[in-house]
């Protein structure tokens, strides 16, 4: 331990140096040329007009439902994932983790050939319960789920193969039933990850743009979040952009304030 902690404080020789302080570079000017050239002084302005609180209020409420979703389906799985023997495991990861690797607008794609109007499931909803998910609020949520989910099930399935089994038998062997082990001994155990997943999916959702505007379009009140709401208003305003950027950007770091405990007591254990 004291050897590695060694090896972390001692300065890195120039070939790693040099490039290690170009990719840091690399990384934090766009943020700070976001930060110098935003309208400070349009600030409130923009945040409070009727298109920003919409946008933000609707972004808010979706991203709230698609965690919620995310949740409900997405923790059975990765238990199921994580802990069933079934053949096709592997296959099933692996589609789980396509969403991350799939390019948003090939997402949004994807989604209106399955639940458009004329989709594979999609037509069953509209012809016997005349439900259009496409360009509603209800179709933002399924763009969000579609690509957030997995971040959950990544992150609390990782964390249940880790887990120490050991734990979970001798639950059961003092009578414990598999329900009353699962949400008394695993759920505990695992809730730091759970909430750290929870944590990713909200900004995920949150963040969320091209498999949107493909699947859900990009109408005021309805379907246009933040994200939306920035590509918007390059086209008219850039400042509002640049306003609402800020916005995303102060969310993105309350995220990794969240979640920067998890990260130091992971690095401690490593």
């Amino acid at each position: 331990m004291s050897r590695a902690r060694g090896r972390a404080t001692t300065a890195p020789p120039w070939p790693v140096a040099v490039p290690a302080t170009l990719a840091v570079l690399f990384l934090a000017l766009p943020l700070v040329g976001l930060l110098v050239r935003a309208p400070w002084g349009r600030l409130w302005e923009v945040l409070t007009s009727p298109t920003s609180l919409s946008a933000l209020r609707l972004s808010l409420v979706t991203g709230a439902a698609s965690t919620a979703i995310a949740l409900v389906l997405g923790v059975p799985l990765a238990w199921w994932m994580a802990r069933s023997a079934m053949r096709g495991r592997s296959f099933l990861r692996a589609l789980v983790t396509v969403p991350l690797v799939l390019p948003p607008v090939v997402g949004g794609i994807a989604l209106l050939l399955a639940f458009g109007r004329r989709g594979v499931v999609g037509q069953y909803l509209w012809d016997w319960f005349g439900v259009q998910l496409p360009f509603s609020t209800p179709g933002v949520v399924v763009a969000q789920v579609f690509v957030a989910m997995p971040f959950l099930i990544i992150t609390v399935e990782g964390a249940l193969r880790g887990l120490d089994g050991r734990l979970e038998e001798a639950a059961s062997t003092l009578g414990a039933g598999r329900l009353q082990v699962f949400r008394q001994v695993t759920l505990p155990l695992v809730a730091p990850s759970l909430i750290a997943g929870t944590v990713l999916t909200f900004a995920r959702a949150l963040g969320e743009f091209g498999a949107t505007i493909t699947f859900a379009g990009n109408l005021e009140g309805v379907t246009q979040t933040l994200p939306l709401a920035v590509y918007t208003g390059l086209e008219g305003d850039p400042a509002e952009a640049v306003v609402l950027s800020l916005l995303l950007l102060a969310v993105s770091v309350l995220v990794l304030v969240a979640l920067r405990d998890r990260w130091l007591r992971t690095g401690a254990s490593a």
